[in-house]
């Protein structure tokens, strides 16, 4: 049943798209879309919103960063193919989508207003490459005020950089699988609480 208690609460699926899905990490990772969707039920059923942050190129790399500009080719370009979502990570209508040329999600202008204007306090972050984009935005998200946690086993990556990102960063945010979601739940809307200032001053302390 959703509830508004968990209203300060989104999940961030970040890049589930083909470019991002070669065989060898497929391979790895064979449990990824069915824990994606047991993700998505989860905060269905708890009242989390679910954002998209999807890298979508233009053809004639008019918003390439330049880097990629150098190499001459880019992921994910407009009508490739390769832009397409997965099947599990399709946006389900309501459901926000932004469309993003760089690594971090804040790095657009609608993210952080968007999450700002909604009340957002903690971040789930979930998708593919977990060294790159989900790092990348999970770590921004932190260091913007926001309390943080990848979902680990909803994300993938080629596995030696899979695990290094979910044992190197304990101090900016939590990780936790999906069996673990309902457990941190009420520690999560706890420390949400207790690192909100303006709960500290309503309390007199």
């Amino acid at each position: 049943m959703t509830t508004n208690r968990n209203q300060a609460f989104a999940l961030l699926l970040i890049d589930m798209q083909r470019d991002f899905w070669p065989d060898d990490i497929a391979a790895d990772f064979p449990e990824l879309g069915e824990r994606t969707q047991r993700l998505r039920e989860f905060c269905a059923a708890e009242g989390i919103e679910v954002i998209h942050l999807q890298a979508v190129f233009s053809p004639d790399g008019s918003d390439w960063m330049p880097r990629y500009r150098l190499l001459g080719r880019v992921p994910c370009v407009r009508g490739s193919g390769g832009e397409a979502v997965l099947p599990w990570a399709e946006p389900r209508p309501g459901e926000k989508v932004i469309e993003k040329q760089v690594f971090d999600g804040f790095r657009t202008p609608q993210l952080l207003p968007y999450l700002r204007e909604r009340g957002k306090r903690f971040l789930l972050t979930a998708g593919i490459e977990t060294s790159v984009c989900v790092l990348s935005t999970t770590l921004s998200a932190m260091q913007l005020g926001f309390l943080a946690a990848v979902v680990s086993d909803c994300c993938a990556d080629w596995p030696a950089k899979h695990a290094h990102v979910l044992s190197s960063y304990p101090f900016a945010f939590d990780t936790v699988t999906t069996e673990e979601l309902a457990e941190a739940l009420p520690r999560w809307r706890q420390q949400t609480r207790d690192s909100d200032p303006d709960s500290a001053l309503d309390s007199g302390q």
